[in-house]
């Protein structure tokens, strides 16, 4: 019998919330308005570039602040898709050591800096690949990573135009490349949203 989830509120039948909404289908209108909103700040707020765990959780903080009272916070459940085939990310006593194994790679390769675009988006995929598994927030880890990976490559002059991943590409690509061990979707998707900043 698996335990119940601490995240979640079973008397609007979705996650617990500080936006005062009382159903799912209201949850799903107003929090991607609060992120949104909150996303408008991520400047103001000027998040200390750190390419690490401490930085993606300051993220996740700032972007889903007054939304969930655990924003920034790793999860403390094991989670996977709303599937029943679906794989189960890492183990949460696995995120901190895992992240750390991810995040000194990053270092190794100096943030991404001086790739070709070809090598840049391969390596981008990988990262991706690796940080979607760890998946250390009980939700809104697609869009910590957004932001995340935009500021890597924003800092090695790169661009990534996160308007032309539409509908289910980005979900489809990171499934096929955790439950498959395929990639080639994910380089194929950042193969046409990632530019040379100019």
């Amino acid at each position: 019998m698996s335990l119940p989830d601490p995240y979640f509120d079973p008397a609007i039948g979705d996650l617990r919330n500080l936006l005062g909404a009382k159903s799912s289908d209201e949850l799903r209108l107003l929090e991607p308005q609060a992120v949104f909103a909150n996303e408008l700040e991520l400047a103001e707020v000027a998040i200390p570039r750190t390419n690490n765990l401490r930085e993606l959780c300051a993220i996740h903080a700032q972007l889903f602040r007054g939304v969930y009272d655990w924003a920034g916070r790793i999860r403390t459940v094991d989670i996977r898709k709303q599937r029943t085939d679906a794989a189960f990310f890492l183990p949460v006593g696995y995120i901190d050591r895992a992240a750390g194994f991810v995040f000194d790679e990053l270092r190794a390769t100096r943030g991404l800096r001086g790739l070709p675009p070809s090598t840049f988006v391969e390596r981008l995929a990988y990262f991706y690949d690796q940080l979607n598994y760890i998946h250390p927030f009980r939700e809104g880890n697609g869009r910590a990573q957004r932001v995340f990976w935009q500021r890597v490559a924003n800092d090695v002059g790169y661009f990534i135009d996160w308007a032309k991943v539409v509908g289910d590409e980005n979900d489809t690509a990171c499934v096929t490349a955790m439950e498959h061990d395929d990639r080639e979707p994910l380089v194929a998707m950042f193969q046409r949203v990632v530019t040379k900043a100019n």
